[in-house]
Parts: structure tokens; C-alpha cells; sequence
């Protein structure tokens, strides 16, 4: 196992919410300019500060296990994951919503199935989320998990229904699937490892401190 370096070690999301997170970390001071010299790299270090670049899933798992010590991930996969670390704010960028969505067609089939208990079965990223959804309204059904493209699932038969994030609708709206309820919403967090927010307070208190009075000046 390689020694961690004395540098606070930053987890930024790939993705959707990359430069929203460069830009919170930037207005609080992290030299942030420097993950864009080279877009393969994959770890950075400038003024005191490392950050390592990773899949939004995988932030939380490097934060609470200590191989960073902040990180920014959605909401949705906190929810989902459950990880052990400390949730210090919500950036309030990045918003989306958990939604559960039906071929536009088999809509109301879809409701009537779910109303009447019967099980249906449903395709999504987030297994977790969909299954407490369906144990909070009493209703049971079969969670199918899988990695691409989840819009393709009831299309093909594989699903009567998903559960997925979106932000805007187009791609639900492109393959013609119709939101049957909104589950949760989304937004970037400011997460920390547990240890390293004992350990290393002032610093993290330091960039949390920041974002908040940037935040008060832009506002």
C-alpha cells in the first residue's frame, strides 16, 4: 500500500458535475486550473492540494476509506451507496431527480400493475433506491441492476419500468418513456472522510468556510 502524501487530497467526480465541482473548488481557493492541463491524468498536485479524478460512484469509496480526504458527489449516489462519511454541504449544483418512468404507451398499465400489487419488474442503475422506493409505498417488485443505457430496458422488454436520474427529460422524452412519479432530487455534496475530519480539521474547516463565504458574496 503507497504512504499517503501530507497534501489534502481532493475527489472530484468526472462526468456531468466536473466543472460545477471545479468551480465550488475554485471560488474557495483550490488551485483548480491545474486538472485541466492534461485530461488523461488521473491525479494532480498543486499548492498543497491533490486531487484525484474518478467516477462520481466511485468518490465516496475513496473518501470514506481514506484514500482522500473530501470529495463532491451527487446526492443520489450518496442515497444509494449509504457510504460511512460526513456530509458537509450541499453545493446546490448538479440538480436532478430519481424519477420512476414507463414506456408512454404502457403508462397507465404500468400504474394499475403497481396499484394493484401486483410485482413488476424494474431496470435501473440505483438498486437500492428503487427497492426502498417500492417498500415505502408498500409495493413490491423485481429490481433488475445494470450499467448502460437504462432507457433501452422496457423498450425491449426486459422491464415493465426504470428508475433513473435526469436532469432535463430529453432522453426519456426521446424514447418516449413518461415519468409515473418523482422519487427524490439531487444536488452536489462537499463529503469528508470521518478521520480526516477529526485529524485534519482546520483544513477541512478552512475550504468549507470558504465555499460558504463565496457563496455569501455571490449571493
Amino acid at each position: 500500500m503507497s504512504p499517503r502524501s501530507n497534501l489534502l487530497r481532493v475527489a472530484v467526480p468526472k462526468g456531468a458535475i466536473f466543472e460545477d465541482a471545479l468551480r465550488s473548488l475554485g471560488r474557495a481557493g483550490l488551485p483548480v486550473e491545474v486538472l485541466r492541463e492534461d485530461g488523461r491524468k488521473l491525479s494532480y498536485e498543486a499548492e498543497g492540494t491533490e486531487f484525484i479524478v474518478c467516477r462520481p460512484s466511485d468518490v465516496p469509496v475513496y473518501v470514506e476509506y481514506g484514500a482522500a480526504d473530501v470529495g463532491i458527489v451527487g446526492k443520489d449516489v450518496l442515497e444509494e451507496q449509504r457510504p460511512n462519511v460526513v456530509e458537509l454541504k450541499d453545493l446546490g449544483t448538479g440538480w436532478c431527480r430519481m424519477i420512476l418512468a414507463a414506456p408512454a404507451g404502457r403508462a397507465a398499465e404500468v400504474r394499475e400493475a403497481i396499484g394493484h400489487a401486483e410485482v413488476v419488474r424494474v431496470a435501473t442503475k440505483y438498486p437500492h433506491t428503487a427497492r426502498s422506493y417500492f417498500e415505502g409505498i408498500g409495493r413490491q417488485a423485481e429490481v433488475i441492476a445494470l450499467h448502460g443505457s437504462i432507457e433501452l430496458a422496457p423498450l425491449v422488454g426486459l422491464a415493465e419500468c426504470i428508475v433513473d436520474l435526469t436532469a432535463t427529460g430529453t432522453t426519456l422524452r426521446e424514447n418516449n418513456l413518461t415519468i409515473l412519479d418523482e422519487i427524490s432530487s439531487s444536488t452536489a455534496r462537499l463529503i469528508a472522510n470521518r478521520g480526516a475530519y477529526r485529524l485534519r480539521n482546520r483544513e477541512v474547516s478552512a475550504l468549507l468556510d470558504a465555499m460558504e463565504k463565496n457563496e455569501v458574496s455571490l449571493g
